[in-house]
Parts: C-alpha cells; sequence; structure tokens
C-alpha cells in the first residue's frame, strides 16, 4: 500500500505462504522507476534473507515495526480489518480463485469508488467531483453487488 494516497499496489494469495515466495511478491509489486525509499513491514519470519536481498537490491530501506505492535502498520492493519468488514465477512468463499476474485475486485472498488475521510471523500485513484447539472444519479454494482458506484448520466 502507498500510504499518501492509501492505493493498494498489490496482493497475493496462497493456501500456505512460504518465505521462498516473498522476494518475487516484492519484485511484482513495486516497479523499479517508482520504488519507494522505505518498506514498512512486521517481523514475521516469512521475510527471509531472500526478501531482504530483493529489498536492498529495489534501493528500499525496511523499516521494522516492534513485535507484536500491529498499530505501528496502522494503514495496512486498517486497510485488512475494512476489507474482512466490509468484504469478507459477507460473502462465503469457496475456493483459493475464488478469493483472488474477490479480494481483486474488493481492491478495484476501494482504489477507484470507496470514499475516504482521511483523502477529503476522495478515492486513492482520485476521481472529479460531478456537478448536479451533468444529469441524474445512476448507481453501478461493485464486489458482486455488495458495494456500488454512483455517478451522474446526462439523460
Amino acid at each position: 500500500m502507498l500510504i499518501g494516497r492509501r492505493k493498494v499496489v498489490h496482493f497475493s494469495v496462497t493456501e500456505s505462504p512460504a518465505a521462498i515466495g516473498t522476494g518475487p511478491e516484492l519484485v511484482n509489486a513495486i516497479q523499479l522507476e517508482t520504488a519507494p525509499q522505505f518498506l514498512l513491514r512486521d517481523r514475521d519470519g516469512i521475510f527471509g534473507e531472500e526478501f531482504r536481498r530483493r529489498v536492498a537490491g529495489l534501493g528500499m530501506e525496511e523499516k521494522l515495526i516492534a513485535p507484536r505492535s500491529p498499530w505501528q502498520n496502522s494503514y495496512v492493519e486498517r486497510l485488512i480489518g475494512t476489507l474482512r468488514r466490509e468484504c469478507r465477512d459477507h460473502i462465503i468463499i469457496m475456493n483459493e480463485q475464488h478469493l483472488r476474485r474477490v479480494i481483486r475486485d474488493y481492491l478495484k472498488y476501494y482504489d477507484q469508488d470507496r470514499t475516504h475521510r482521511s483523502l477529503d471523500q476522495d478515492c486513492p485513484i482520485s476521481r472529479p467531483v460531478e456537478a448536479v447539472e451533468q444529469g441524474k444519479i445512476c448507481e453501478f454494482p461493485k464486489v458482486g453487488g455488495l458495494h456500488h458506484r454512483y455517478v451522474r448520466k446526462a439523460a
């Protein structure tokens, strides 16, 4: 997650996470020309030596939160809680592929449609304020109808 706009840049789903897979996931998440200066992470053992080498290779500096202190990574913890409360708690997940699709759809909604108080009621991917003169309000279902986007359409 990019903290400035609360934009999710990458997610992954796996039944059994392993340290060997976290390094390649990091490279998939980060584009070299826009790599952040710092990577804030917890002390999970899944972040092994290969992961640390990849972080250094991308020119990022790791910042570790204190042990058992999730509040120090509050933006990501909030995202995980929001994902659970607004999405996962309302859907029966059938398998890993279904979970991946539901999370992908929700994160697209989260970035493009869901307003955030911390962003002055804007989305992580900013969108213009629509004037009343643009027409009546229409709704478009998102995340399988669990959420909606409302836009003005000319009649």
